[in-house]
C-alpha cells in the first residue's frame, strides 16, 4: 500500500508577477479621495504619561509579580514617589515594619 505523496502535485501554484509601483501622489490623492485620515505624524504635542518612568540603579536584579488591587497598586507608586524610593525599597521597608509589628 502507498500513500499519496501531499506535495506531489503542487503546479497549480505558480509565482505571481511582481506588480509596477505606483506613485506616492497617486496613493495619497486616492485615500483624501476615498476619505482615509493619513497616520503620518502631525505636528501634535503627545500625550503626557500618566507617571513618570523610574529609573534606579540599586543593584536588584530580582523581579516579582505579584496581583494586586487598583487601589493598592496606586498606594504603592504613590508612596515611592512621595518617599523618592523605587518599589523595591518601599516593599523592603514595609516588610520590615511588618516583621517587627508581628514579633511584638
Amino acid at each position: 500500500m502507498s500513500r499519496a505523496n501531499p506535495f506531489g502535485d503542487l503546479d497549480d501554484f505558480a509565482p505571481e508577477l511582481p506588480s509596477r509601483p505606483v506613485a506616492t501622489e497617486a496613493i495619497d490623492q486616492l485615500a483624501q479621495a476615498s476619505g482615509f485620515p493619513s497616520r503620518k505624524a502631525q505636528n501634535t504635542p503627545s500625550p503626557a504619561p500618566t507617571r513618570q518612568p523610574r529609573r534606579h540603579t540599586t543593584g536588584r536584579n530580582r523581579q516579582i509579580n505579584i496581583k494586586a488591587t487598583e487601589e493598592t497598586i496606586a498606594a504603592l507608586y504613590s508612596i515611592a514617589d512621595d518617599m523618592g524610593l523605587p518599589l523595591g525599597a518601599v516593599l523592603e521597608q514595609a516588610l520590615v515594619a511588618l516583621d517587627e509589628k508581628r514579633k511584638d
